[in-house]
């Protein structure tokens, strides 16, 4: 047979159009104008056999550079870490792997549960007392969290260190297009925001200062400090984005009294997958747990005392509470949420800790390499497992390189940050191995001769 699926016959055809009182397609679509109909056939290919268009689409994919057969070097948001082998065996359970949102809470207890674990899980590693169901990724989270700000201090100046992320910087500023915030970007010294600037841009106009921890360049910044600037105007709001595995090892936002924390669980069991679907988090204190965009999912007990699970405080813009909708997100990641919770329970919290850990170790390995290596390396302050380097080339030119070594190289920093031209950084997870730590070093050293 050559269709797995067994295509529409005449007979069907036929069967169908008698059944709406239609004598032909023709007709069927006589409504739409002549003149926007099209003339001719769409320019595809002819159909074929499944055997063969498996055998091209098998062609086409290995054309792909996958990090099955090369070592990884570049991070910049989405990174190459371990994924225990029972995420892909949990998610793809049809119960999970079909759910979209569970309306009814006495058919959805273990899409509820799942979620209400990642809930937690989030909470416990921000160290804020609320997190929500999920959101699309890292930058939208982000952006939500700005247009909270605003609304719950009625102020429309924020401010955003420039070593925020470039493209959640970009999603906040269309974000902010909506309700007219002014968003004040505040540049970085050393790959570390500038807090004499912060000083001079804060003042009671304010909603919110926008910091990433660690941030884009890697670096770790001094949350205490900026906090401390900030309780120079009370209403302002603190907004961390804060990547969630490494703090597994530094000291969660929520102890440096940050308002709301946000990020991406990327890190957490969801492959790099060409740059998305990702699974954004919301975490934020009690105060402002009703302003969450989104929902959650609470826990609490039936007539009988059985612990069971509901979806709560979810005025959303498709319910008929509609106009107490906090935002227009009308959707969580339920199952890359899972595939994080499901990644983070197979760790586990000691695990977690030294996930972190080999990231840290293995970036500082790599690190002193280089610098033995007599590449000059930028990043001195503290960082997680990401750092920036200076070439004496292009990144292009090094990266292509790298790339026929079967090595994928660092980010171009110049991508977004013109003037850091022949800058590139790099990731190191805690997946590199020493061979392959060893061999990058090997081919950027070379790459100043």
């Amino acid at each position: 047979m050559e269709f797995r699926y067994l295509p529409m016959t005449e007979a069907d055809k036929k069967e169908m159009l008698d059944t709406i009182g239609v004598s032909s397609t023709d007709e069927l679509f006589s409504d739409i104008p002549e003149k926007v109909r099209l003339k001719q056939p769409l320019n595809l290919k002819a159909p074929v056999n499944e055997a063969d268009l498996k055998k091209e689409l098998a062609r086409m994919a290995n054309k792909n550079v996958n990090l099955k057969e090369y070592s990884s070097f570049l991070g910049a948001g989405v990174y190459d870490h371990f994924i225990p082998s029972v995420v892909d065996h949990v998610i793809s359970r049809s119960e999970f792997y079909t759910a979209y949102t569970p309306y009814q809470p006495e058919i959805s207890q273990g899409e509820l549960q799942a979620i209400f674990e990642f809930q937690t899980m989030i909470s416990e590693l921000t160290g804020m007392p609320v997190a929500n169901s999920s959101m699309y990724d890292g930058g939208t989270s982000l952006a939500e969290a700005v247009n909270l700000s605003a609304a719950q201090t009625r102020k429309k100046k924020v401010i955003v260190s420039k070593a925020v992320h470039p493209e959640s910087r970009a999603v906040i500023e269309t974000y902010g297009k909506g309700p007219n915030l002014e968003i004040v970007e505040i540049d970085h010294v050393n790959g570390r925001t500038d807090l004499e600037q912060l000083k001079r841009e804060l003042d009671e106009n304010t909603a919110s200062v926008v910091i990433q921890y660690p941030n884009f360049f890697g670096q770790v910044e001094p949350l205490a400090e900026i906090r401390e600037i900030l309780n120079q105007q009370s209403k302002t709001m603190f907004i961390v984005s804060s990547n969630p595995l490494a703090l597994g090892y530094l000291t969660p936002p929520g102890e440096f009294g940050a308002d709301i924390v946000v990020g991406d669980t990327q890190v957490f069991g969801i492959p790099a997958q060409f740059g998305g679907p990702h699974c954004g988090y919301f975490a934020t204190t009690e105060k402002l747990m009703r302003k969450i965009p989104g929902r959650l999912v609470g826990q609490t007990t039936d007539e009988n005392g059985i612990r069971g699970f509901v979806l709560t405080l979810q005025a959303r813009e498709q319910h008929i509470r509609r106009d107490k909708a906090t935002s227009n997100i009308c959707s969580n990641q339920a199952l890359n949420a899972l595939a994080s919770s499901v990644a983070m329970s197979s760790i586990g919290k000691h695990g977690l800790k030294k996930m972190a850990e080999l990231n840290m170790q293995k970036a500082r390995y790599a690190k002193q390499k280089l610098i033995d290596a007599g590449v000059k390396v930028l990043t001195e302050g503290a960082f997680f497992n990401e750092f920036v380097i200076k070439l004496p080339k292009s990144v292009q030119l090094v990266n292509d390189a790298l790339l026929e070594k079967g090595i994928i190289g660092g980010y171009d920093l110049a991508t977004a940050y013109p003037e850091l031209d022949g800058h590139m950084l790099v990731a190191v997870t805690e997946i590199r191995t020493k061979e392959e730590i060893d061999a990058f070093v090997k081919e950027v050293g070379d790459s100043h001769v």
